[in-house]
């Protein structure tokens, strides 16, 4: 196997019969969007013509990832014993409610609903690549395909929050059982101050470090929202509805303790 088949697969770039390819939104206030889709696929480019150059087939190996750090403050790392087991791109959107009566309330925070994507391997073999996807994936429409513009990455599970303040995230796919868990906040940090802006302005959401609720499954025991891009909700409510959604992307990695021996 050539490592551009590698390359390939890790993207996801084989053909599915499934719904049109999610589109391009132009019309996205983010500032450089349309920068960062040619980023991307120029980005894309080089890997492939590099990877026709390679000796060896890179290791689709996801233990070899390190996590983006927060600048200026990083979130606390990993418990000690702790190994990752999955990376994912979440797609979707932050949900807010609003006392509409009063102009000057401050939005209240009402969960967030989005669809994971496996980006496992290109956490692994392709860092860069994957630390310009939030940013590029903000870039287009929500969509029910089953999967992600412009990565073609699968879908890996799902993110939601069964009541306000408990989010959970579902990885038993079709595909793959790699667990379930409701989650508590540990940490949270503020995204860096470049970080790449929602579709209509809004600033990313903060990054946080999650740690799982008794009851969770596939071992899993801590989760982190990394690299995050929109999300936030304007300074007050003026103008806004009783419920509105923001959207936004981030990158979810989701660590496990060492599964016991049978």
């Amino acid at each position: 196997m050539r490592a551009s088949i590698l390359l390939a697969s890790v993207l996801g770039a084989t053909a599915l019969a499934a719904p049109a390819t999610p589109s391009f939104n132009p019309n996205a206030a983010a500032p450089g969007g349309l920068d960062s889709v040619a980023e991307y696929f120029n980005m894309l480019a080089t890997k492939v013509q590099e990877s026709k150059n390679m000796a060896a087939v890179p290791v689709c190996e996801v233990s070899k990832a390190q996590q983006p750090i927060a600048s200026p403050t990083p979130l606390p790392p990993p418990t000690a014993g702790l190994i990752l087991k999955h990376v994912a791109i979440g797609r979707g959107t932050q949900n807010y409610t609003c006392d509409t009566k009063n102009a000057t309330a401050i939005p209240v925070a009402n969960g967030a609903l989005a669809t994971l994507y496996n980006a496992s391997c290109i956490a692994g073999v392709y860092p860069d690549l994957l630390n310009t996807l939030p940013r590029v994936a903000l870039q287009f429409n929500l969509t029910d395909a089953p999967k992600m513009a412009p990565s073609n990455l699968v879908v890996s599970g799902v993110h939601y929050f069964p009541n306000p303040t408990t989010p959970f995230f579902n990885l038993d796919t079709a595909a793959s059982k790699l667990g379930q868990a409701n989650c508590a906040k540990n940490a949270s940090v503020s995204a860096p101050a470049d970080a790449p802006k929602g579709q209509k302005g809004e600033a990313a959401v903060p990054w946080l470090k999650l740690t799982t609720k008794t009851g969770a499954t596939g071992d899993l025991q801590e989760v982190y929202r990394l690299e995050t891009a929109g999300g936030s909700a304007p300074a007050t409510c003026a103008g806004m509805p009783a419920t509105f959604e923001v959207q936004y992307s981030a990158q979810y990695w989701f660590y496990e303790s060492v599964p016991k021996k049978a």
